[in-house]
């Protein structure tokens, strides 16, 4: 099998040689105190701690744990739970962990509850290396679409240290999260069972598929999905399909419920796994689907395309967010593991399994010049693609889905994102749960 990132001389390094870390930062004195509460602490002073972090198995899992572990002077845990238990730990057992991964959809939900303590921008090493859909622009490039919906810049900064609200993106050094992942998502295809080509959201609801198509059952990714169908089938054009009305919410929700009456939906899945096996057992043919699910499938050797469209894609992002329970050097030791994983190799390892980590430029610099122009360049493969695990994915001239970077992040539709008619949509959606 073939080595992979979690392997030394993939990730490269030690707390010392990588991170000069927090200790660098404020100089000789272990847990001197710096202007705006953060600690820095020597790597022998720390080396007992354990930090906990909690988020969705799409990245926490033993691989990552394996490369904090050897990567830092302290211990990581990671506990993979879904993306409605991330939310719920995160707000009634807050001190169950000491870092949180919610979507960022999920923030308008975290952050006002005051549970939480910002991150200083001055006291991270790799903060001017994360891409500017996090800043002031909120966008990757100049010429990206900006995206309907909640794009992340508007979430991401707090007016001062004991902010509860959302001010304008780079107006202040102190994030409510700071940034992990980013996906542009669009639909799974099985190729070989469809037998010709697909190029719009409208074939989700196509009856070609009736009984062989799958949606998420996340309520609003759920909803995204199937009103992007709605549009390019030209059933009705939303004003904003990251912040319906009631009127479109109605009208979405009714004609989900009309579908499933008429036998459409094989399935409405809650887990990436779900997905998968509906996938290679052939069940369904063309579903919402994330990315690690389209890699399960095809490293079980079975046909499966994340498919580019022409309306574009639904993106998402993840963010990590400080409990206000940590103090001292576990401040220090939360700032340190988000230095090493904005570093590179965690970039280079996520890479692999279709992901982005937000700091692209590290991430070049640890990825083989053959990986990163397949993954981000969508160029055609000059060696074999392997997984993270270490499991082949493709062979020579493959080309990825999706093609680069820039056309997959450059092409944002819409954003997961918390609409203003939250509680309505969640009403309605438990009616389509129940219909």
């Amino acid at each position: 099998m073939r080595k992979t990132s979690s392997d030394k001389s993939k990730t490269g390094v030690s707390r010392r040689t990588l991170l000069k870390g927090t200790a660098a930062v404020a100089g000789v004195a272990a847990a001197t105190q710096l202007s705006g509460g953060f600690p820095t602490v020597w790597s022998q002073d720390i080396k007992d701690l354990t930090l906990r972090s909690t988020g969705g198995p799409w990245s926490h899992f033993q691989l990552l744990e394996n490369m904090a572990n050897e990567a830092l002077d302290f211990t990581v845990q990671l506990t993979p739970v879904g993306l409605d238990e991330i939310q719920k730990r995160g707000l009634t057992q807050t001190g169950s962990s000491d870092l949180f991964e919610p979507a960022y959809l999920q923030m308008k939900f975290f952050w006002p509850t005051g549970k939480f303590m910002p991150w200083d921008t001055t006291k991270l090493p790799e903060w001017d290396k994360v891409v500017d859909l996090y800043k002031g622009p909120g966008k990757i490039w100049p010429d990206a679409w900006f995206g309907q919906g909640q794009n992340p810049s508007t979430v991401s900064y707090t007016s001062g240290p004991d902010g509860r609200d959302f001010v304008e993106p780079g107006s202040t050094q102190w994030l409510t999260a700071h940034p992990v992942l980013h996906n542009a998502d669009t639909l799974g295809i099985r190729p070989d069972l469809i037998g010709r080509p697909i190029d719009s959201w409208a074939e989700l609801i196509n009856p070609e598929f009736a009984g062989k198509a799958a949606l998420v059952s996340f309520p609003t990714i759920g909803l995204m999905d199937a009103a992007t169908a709605f549009e390019a089938a030209g059933e009705l054009t939303y004003g904003d399909k990251g912040n319906m009305t009631q009127e479109e919410i109605d009208y979405s929700v009714d004609r989900l419920i009309q579908l499933k009456n008429d036998g459409h939906w094989r399935a409405l899945w809650s887990a990436f796994n779900e997905s998968v096996q509906l996938m290679v057992n052939g069940e369904v043919v063309i579903q919402s689907m994330w990315s690690p699910a389209v890699t399960a499938v095809r490293a079980q050797g079975v046909p499966c395309i994340y498919q580019d469209l022409k309306e574009g894609y639904r993106s998402w992002t993840t963010g990590h967010v400080l409990p206000n329970h940590l103090e001292g050097k576990m401040i220090g030791a939360a700032y340190d593991y988000v230095t090493w994983y904005h570093s590179g190799p965690v970039g280079a390892m996520f890479a692999r399994q279709g992901y982005y980590v937000v700091t692209p430029e590290n991430t070049r610099k640890v990825l083989p010049e053959a990986e990163w122009d397949f993954w981000y360049e969508g160029k055609p493969a000059t060696v074999d693609i392997y997984d993270p695990f270490g499991n082949l994915m493709e062979k020579p001239g493959t080309i990825r889905d999706g093609g680069s970077y820039k056309n997959r992040m450059g092409r944002v539709a819409i954003w997961n994102s918390t609409m203003d008619e939250n509680k309505y949509l969640t009403k309605r959606w438990a009616e389509f749960i129940a219909a």
